[in-house]
């Protein structure tokens, strides 16, 4: 797994990395920051996901939506954002490079003169309403709130949503925000990607004439909270417009790139990918009291958790689902998984992997993918180690994994049911109302 590449730091401090793929006449343009929610501080959320919406609103040069001309010259054009980074990407064709070139450096070094209080105002009640249609009005949608809340202390930069607290955005004054952009959005802390029909040197002119110039803006402290850690088990209980209750066990694991962060990837394969895997097998097709199951290792910069996330089929409580997957992780920390549990897992992963990388922009793509090895490790060419991780693991690794993470008494239990069904939840919850 070599994906060949040049890196050079601009004057200013920004990063340019230059993959060059000429299989087709496209060129991925890809911008990652690095600041997500997890460079918020209490009582002033919302801001670095309130600026993916404010970055595509205009700049002092161009003080439009971002969309049309991009979308008119046959780009695709997107970003996100999450608790550790905000990106930002094209893919255009070749010729309209320059396009997206102009218009990422505007924003970049000339945001703020674009910036009203009209905008602002706009665009904050364009989030609220985000988070009302994906969290709050949506079935089950509060529950990642409520165990994030309970996962991590109220001064952990995990401990919200990365759409930030309603009542923090209503606070939040445009010199607030102005001062974030300064603080985070400037080139020493950018890294800036090309992959695709474009030559390394012609790359490297661009990236300077357009981002050159830009001032490099302060150096970004990393974030570094304090190691958490749950000293017994928690329940909780929320009542929510559903029809089914859900059950969601979450665990205290390590973050990103960490040791063990592949093997509870693995893990999760292993529990519950595909109608063979353990979880679905034992709780779907055999016990029939699920209609769905889910396992995921949540993978961020400083901190990661784990989850099993069931839902109860008609007539089945949740603690009906907590004792079966109980039994089934039981038997998985004293057992380990089999060697064909282990290899399935590896290829499926392994094949994920490379196709994901057949796009040379877009989330994942190849442009994504260095931009993410740069800022996270300091180093774009991270494919074959990180392919590596998950191919050295082993049946006693994953099994020994398990056991140092997935205990019963350092979890969090959120049973999500109808209203007025409390007793539908795991036994001696505590009911609790989002913020």
């Amino acid at each position: 797994m070599d994906i060949a590449f040049t890196r050079r730091v601009l004057d200013n401090g920004l990063n340019v990395i230059v993959h060059e793929d000429h299989r087709c006449p496209i060129v991925a343009v890809n911008i990652w920051y690095h600041v997500g929610s997890k460079n918020e501080q209490p009582g002033h959320t919302g801001l670095a996901h309130l600026f993916e919406h404010l970055m595509f609103e205009g700049s002092e040069h161009y003080d439009r939506g971002y969309f049309q001309p991009l979308q008119e010259a046959g780009a695709l054009i997107n970003g996100s954002t999450n608790a550790d980074r905000t990106n930002y990407w094209e893919v255009v064709p070749a010729n309209a490079l320059e396009i997206a070139l102009w218009m990422d450096s505007d924003r970049m070094g000339y945001l703020l003169p674009a910036l009203t209080q009209a905008k602002f105002d706009n665009q904050r009640e364009v989030v609220l309403n985000e988070r009302r249609q994906n969290y709050e009005n949506r079935p089950y949608g509060l529950a990642p709130a409520v165990i994030l809340g309970a996962l991590f202390p109220a001064d952990h930069p995990y401990h919200w949503l990365s759409i930030g607290v309603p009542a923090d955005l209503c606070a939040t004054s445009l010199e607030q925000v102005r001062q974030f952009f300064e603080t985070y959005y400037h080139p020493r802390n950018a890294s800036l990607a090309f992959a695709g029909d474009i030559e390394q040197a012609r790359a490297l002119e661009l990236a300077r004439r357009y981002f050159g110039d830009i001032c490099p803006g302060p150096e970004v402290a990393p974030v570094r909270p304090a190691s958490v850690h749950l000293a017994s088990e928690v329940r909780l209980l929320l009542e929510d417009r559903v029809e089914l209750p859900r059950l969601y066990i979450s665990w205290h694991t390590p973050g990103l790139f960490r040791r063990d962060d592949a093997e509870m990837d693995l893990l999760a394969d292993v529990l519950t990918s595909g109608k063979s895997s353990r979880l679905y097998r034992a709780l779907v097709y055999e016990q029939r009291i699920a209609t769905e199951v889910a396992a995921i290792q949540n993978s961020r910069e400083v901190a990661g958790f784990f989850q099993v996330i069931a839902t109860a089929a008609p007539g089945r409580t949740l603690n009906d689902l907590r004792r079966a997957i109980d039994e089934q992780l039981a038997r998985l920390v004293a057992e380990g998984p089999t060697t064909d549990e282990l290899e399935r897992a590896q290829v499926q992963f392994e094949a994920q992997f490379v196709f994901g990388l057949q796009n040379v922009g877009g989330f994942g793509g190849k442009s994504d993918q260095l931009n993410a090895y740069n800022v996270f490790l300091g180093d774009p060419g991270w494919f074959a180690r990180d392919l590596a991780r998950y191919r050295r693991a082993t049946r006693e690794g994953l099994r020994a994994a398990a056991a140092r993470y997935l205990k019963e008494a350092e979890r969090v239990i959120a049973s999500v049911v109808p209203r007025g069904r409390p007793e539908l939840a795991v036994s001696d919850s505590t009911p609790v109302v989002p913020s």
